[in-house]
Formats: structure tokens, sequence, C-alpha cells
């Protein structure tokens, strides 16, 4: 069964979108076996991800299609992504879609960042400041505006890259993160992993 990805970021430029694309496709590269790798498509604005995912569910039935977007907040206690949509977003379940449909990344994209320090500090290299990055080893738990607020003072002051960027960084981070290391602590990544790795058993 051939897996598409509708995931939010890229903004609406060719560029950030392809970057966005080889982002997340570089990183589940490390986690699926080569034969078996999704189709990323980067949809900018989280509404269009949801809206194509939508669309695609209709329009591609014997492809699994999943919708990738940040939580943007905690998830509640039943861990489920399409309750938390609805509350947030009042997005519906479509008919067709299931629970395995519908994966979060919490609470936003860098919270993965905060998984793989090593990395983040080497990407940066010097004048990073590892100290001023949430100390929370639950990344689920700490809220986006902190995150944001430690990426933001962490890089301040590096030498080359300066101040964290999301197009300009973000999607390159992605890349060279350790899934694993990800997984690990984050529930909805293990999830959304264990999913595409068993959809991949399905298929060969």
């Amino acid at each position: 069964m051939k897996i598409h990805i509708y995931v939010e970021g890229g903004g609406d430029q060719n560029l950030t979108l392809t970057k966005c694309r080889r982002g997340f496709s570089q990183f589940l590269k490390k986690v699926l076996p080569s034969h078996c790798q999704p189709k990323i498509i980067a949809c900018g604005s989280r509404m269009q991800a949801y809206n194509r995912f939508c669309t695609a569910l209709v329009q591609y039935p014997d492809v699994f299609c999943i919708l990738l977007v940040d939580s943007e907040a905690a998830v509640g206690d039943d861990r489920n992504a399409w309750t938390h949509l609805k509350m947030r977003d009042n997005w519906d379940c479509p008919d067709s879609a299931i629970e395995e449909n519908a994966h979060l990344m919490v609470q936003c994209m860098e919270s993965w960042f905060l998984a793989d320090r090593k990395t983040l500090a080497k990407f940066y290299g010097q004048g990073f400041n590892s100290n001023a990055l949430p100390k929370q080893a639950n990344i689920e738990k700490i809220p986006k505006t902190d995150v944001n607020q430690g990426l933001d003072a962490a890089t301040r002051y590096t030498k080359t890259k300066g101040k964290y960027h999301k197009t300009r960084h973000g999607f390159d981070l992605l890349a060279q993160i350790d899934p694993r290391k990800v997984r690990d602590v984050s529930e909805f990544a293990e999830n959304l992993c264990l999913v595409l790795l068993q959809k991949s058993d399905d298929e060969t």
C-alpha cells in the first residue's frame, strides 16, 4: 500500500515547500526501509494540510493517507489526535478516516529537536547555549511558546547561523536529528513511526 503524508509546513514558496518535503523525507528514511518510503506532500498552512488530506481520502482510496500537523498545545488524557483536532480546530474526522490517519507533532515540530540536543548543538556550532533550552525531558509537556523561546535564546549568539529560523534552519535540522531519540521521548512520534512501519510490513 502506498502512503501519502500531508504535512503542515513549508509556507507558500516553492523553495520552502521543497525544503519541508526534503526534511521530512530524510527524517523518515532513517525509520523505514528504502523501498517503503512515503510520499511527503508539504501543504503550507495546517488548514491546507487538513483540506488536502480530506480530498485525498476520496481521490486516492488505495493510498493510506496521513495528516501530520502540530498539536499547538498539550493533548488531552485520551491521547486521541482527532479528539484534539476537533476541540482545537473544529476539524471533523472524515467518514472514511480512522484514528491511525491523524498524527500530531506535540506540541510542534521544533519539540522534536529537543530530543536530540547533540545534533542541535553540532548544527549551530560556536555560540550555541544548550543551557537556555527547556529542561523538561518529556518534550510533549513543554509548551510551544517555551520551545520557541528556548530555541531563540540558545541560538541567538551562534556565529554562523544566528537565531533559529523555521524555514532557513528547521527542515535542515529535521533531516539531521535521530528519529530514535525523538521516538524515545514522544509518544505521538513513536505512534507515527509504528503505523508507518506496520504499513510498510503490509507492503512486503
